[in-house]
């Protein structure tokens, strides 16, 4: 069912059928570790409908709970050079084996030579394409009659060659090939539709294809916070009494630039939707992520946007891959291409799934545990994890708790600053409203060094064009360990209450106001009107005028 080498016990789900066979794998099996840690993907089914306890072993240690659950999937990030058996049982005491798979890390120079063959062969195929329309374009467009042989001896033309006209005119037929091959709709329809440039293609093709709903329509963007802590199933459940309909855009990995585009790509005549709900506050943007944040926006990139989208970037290293994106957009897609060489045919079954994708999307309902028992004590730095967390979930608590450095901040908050006016921008003559909000920061509330990553980053005259905001201190009742799965993301239980907040805000303006007749520019941002009480026994009882500013 899901591919790979899997030991399998048989099982039967007591009713006379014949169930499917239970199934764990791992994608990848062997996992190639660079910088110390690798990942790869568990995914299960029992096959008979039964609930499945997902065990891993490393060498001379105990098992571990990684997961449980019918089926499902989850990443392991934390692989080292070792190897780690993933045990898959029908019972919390691991009585019953329903099936397994051993997982092998390797150092990152024990890499397949065939897969890094393939790899430097997708980075210097346009480098050699180049050199020959180069090559054929000095040597057709010398004057003279066409030569088909060479001559003995050399030979000098009457007229010059124009080799400086040539060499651009190959260049110019360069960029033309590449154009063709990756800035039409050719090579996006091919990308793997797991990598983070396929998943931001798929899910703004479809949204550009979703018929209008006759609605008033919101949508919503921002990164993993807000995909895993916005259900639009809940939302469209609430906000139907006030004419509403939730499209959640969200995306883990994007930033704010990339939300940019998103918004270009899908709503071109700034007139689609009735409002904008936009994240802003805390966060950083590392330099390491460069690579990552190309790719994933080179879908939407035009030529144009060569100077702007690389003005996005911190180091010059970043700049100009970005600019080159842009021009040439096959330099973002190098590690997809050398993928679709080696697996070729997996990727157009990968590519068939797409609906499916698209439909769990749409019917997730967030992750069912917490991390009750856990806590943080800021003043030593220690953590103290819940015996039932699963060291993945150890990890990325972990990895929350590093401060990023001032300068990461002031970055992050810089692009914001640089990004969000610009979505301000491409509204500026449009009614559809713009709606700021910030998101929970974590499961043990402020940290030490992200307080000024909390405060407004915009300017005020950007702030007064937009309709309204959610005061900072709107979802601190939030941050608490039941309300999380991991350090950084919202559980199904902190999705329902989160949801509820933001929507119950929306309707209170959206609802009661025709902010869809009016001008965003003559409406101003909120007062610095906060909030009475963040506990969650006055929640409820807020209205949703009550739980932001006014303009």
């Amino acid at each position: 069912m899901f591919g790979g080498a899997v030991e399998q016990a048989p099982a039967g789900d007591g009713t006379g059928n014949s169930p499917v066979a239970p199934v764990i794998a791992a994608k990848p099996e062997h996992v190639t570790v660079a910088g110390g840690r690798g990942s790869t993907e568990i995914q299960w089914d029992t096959g008979n409908g039964s609930i499945g306890f997902v065990f891993v072993t490393e060498k001379d240690r105990k098992p571990v709970l990684f997961a449980t659950g019918m089926k499902g999937s989850r990443v392991a990030p934390w692989i080292r050079v070792r190897r780690y058996v993933f045990e898959l049982y029908n019972d919390a005491e691991r009585r019953t084996l329903l099936a397994t798979v051993t997982v092998s890390g390797t150092a990152k120079s024990e890499a397949s030579p065939r897969a890094m063959l393939l790899q430097g062969t997708a980075r210097w195929l346009l480098v050699v394409a180049l050199i020959a329309i180069v090559y054929i374009a000095v040597y057709l467009s010398s004057t003279g009659t066409l030569r088909t042989t060479f001559p003995t001896e050399p030979t000098t033309s009457p007229r010059p060659l124009h080799i400086t006209r040539n060499l651009l005119l190959g260049v110019a037929a360069f960029v033309c090939l590449d154009g063709i091959i990756f800035h039409t709709g050719l090579y996006v329809s091919m990308l793997a539709p797991d990598s983070y440039a396929g998943r931001l293609a798929v899910i703004t093709r479809a949204e550009k294809q979703r018929p209008a709903s006759g609605l008033k329509e919101v949508l919503v963007l921002g990164d993993s916070r807000m995909a895993e802590g916005f259900s639009t199933a809940v939302a469209d459940e609430l906000g139907s009494t006030a004419g509403l309909k939730f499209v959640n855009l969200a995306e883990p990995a994007s930033s704010v630039n990339t939300w940019y585009y998103m918004l270009r790509e899908v709503d071109p005549s700034a007139r689609r939707y009735s409002a904008i709900v936009v994240p802003y506050g805390i966060g950083y943007e590392p330099s390491t992520a460069d690579p990552l944040r190309i790719s994933m926006a080179a879908p939407l990139l035009r030529y144009g946007d060569c100077f702007d989208f690389a003005s996005g970037f911190q180091r010059w290293s970043g700049r100009f891959r970005a600019f080159a994106a842009c021009i040439l957009r096959g330099s973002a897609y190098q590690s997809d291409v050398a993928d679709l060489l080696e697996h070729p045919v997996a990727r157009m079954r990968s590519i068939q799934q797409e609906p499916k994708r698209l439909h769990s999307r749409a019917v997730y309902k967030g992750r069912d545990y917490d991390l009750v028992g856990t806590s943080y004590d800021r003043k030593t730095g220690q953590v103290t994890f819940s015996p039932r967390l699963t060291e993945a979930q150890r990890e990325a608590i972990r990895k929350s708790l590093v401060q990023p450095s001032q300068a990461e901040i002031q970055y992050f908050l810089k692009l914001q600053r640089d990004w969000i006016p610009r979505i301000v921008k491409h509204y500026s003559n449009s009614p559809t409203a713009i709606v700021l909000t910030p998101v929970p920061r974590g499961p043990f509330g402020e940290l030490t060094g992200f307080s000024m990553a909390y405060h407004p980053v915009l300017p005020p005259v950007i702030t007064q064009r937009t309709a309204f905001s959610f005061p900072e201190q709107t979802f601190d009742f939030l941050e608490k360990p039941e309300y999380y799965f991991d350090g950084y993301h919202l559980n199904a239980k902190g999705r329902q209450r989160f949801t509820e907040t933001l929507v119950a805000g929306l309707v209170g303006r959206l609802g009661s106001a025709d902010l869809h007749g009016c001008s965003s520019s003559k409406l101003k941002l909120a007062s610095d009107r906060r909030l009475g009480s963040t506990d969650d026994s006055d929640i409820g009882s807020n209205s949703g005028d009550a739980i932001m500013s006014s303009p």
